[in-house]
């Protein structure tokens, strides 16, 4: 994926990276930016089934391994709207300790926000505006937390969706680098240049296949 994003001049960032007990990698996360990269790379969610010879094989066995890759487009930053039509808004007098009213007239302010359910009262100052507005401030930090929550965990299960249970069964793509082919298994493509797709020079032959194989797919639902 290096040498491709390089060739399509995108730039890519590991976020995390996490080695296995037995020396390979366990987990990565990397960051791609640039043009047109989800709708290159959005078919490579699923398991990648890699078929080799390992070095510390003795007879030449193959060995067959597999990965599961999920591609997510960045979340954006929430911007968090509020409208008067979404509030309602309770005054009351302050209380103390014990229930006692600490004032006689209403600058307590209870914020309500019905669509999301939250709650935010203020009553640390005398003025009712003032309350207003700090509760107004706080319920607006608490919707950006519930919205960015929400997105969090939306990436989530769109992510388990895309990877499935990493079961071999489930794999979309075979890399046999003893014969030199990769095989994608939803359209049935073989190319025996596995040397070629990792350096990143048919990739686009095989994304432009699987456009083509989505588009087909859609009319047919269509019908």
């Amino acid at each position: 994926m290096k040498k491709f994003a390089i060739k399509k001049s995108w730039i890519l960032e590991i976020i995390s990276l996490s080695k296995s007990d037995a020396g390979g990698l366990k987990e990565v996360i990397a960051s791609i930016k640039g043009k047109n990269i989800y709708s290159s790379l959005k078919y490579e969610s699923g398991v990648h089934r890699v078929q080799r010879v390992p070095d510390t094989e003795t007879q030449g066995r193959v060995h067959t391994s597999a990965a599961t890759v999920a591609v997510l487009p960045e979340a954006e930053e929430v911007d968090v709207k509020i409208e008067d039509k979404d509030l309602r808004i309770d005054v009351f007098r302050s209380s103390g300790p014990g229930g006692q009213s600490v004032n006689t007239t209403d600058s307590a302010v209870r914020v309500t926000h019905i669509p999301s359910g939250i709650v935010v009262s203020q009553q640390d100052e005398k003025s009712q505006i003032r309350n207003r507005e700090k509760a107004i401030k706080i319920l607006r930090s608490r919707l950006y937390e519930y919205e960015r929550k929400k997105i969090d965990d939306q990436r989530s299960q769109d992510r388990k969706s895309k990877i499935g249970s990493g079961d071999r069964s489930e794999r979309i793509r075979t890399y046999n680098f003893p014969q030199g082919r990769v095989t994608d298994h939803r359209i049935n493509l073989t190319l025996h240049k596995l040397e070629e797709f990792m350096q990143g020079e048919i990739f686009d032959e095989v994304i432009e296949n699987l456009n083509l194989h989505a588009q087909e797919q859609q009319l047919e639902n269509l019908e």
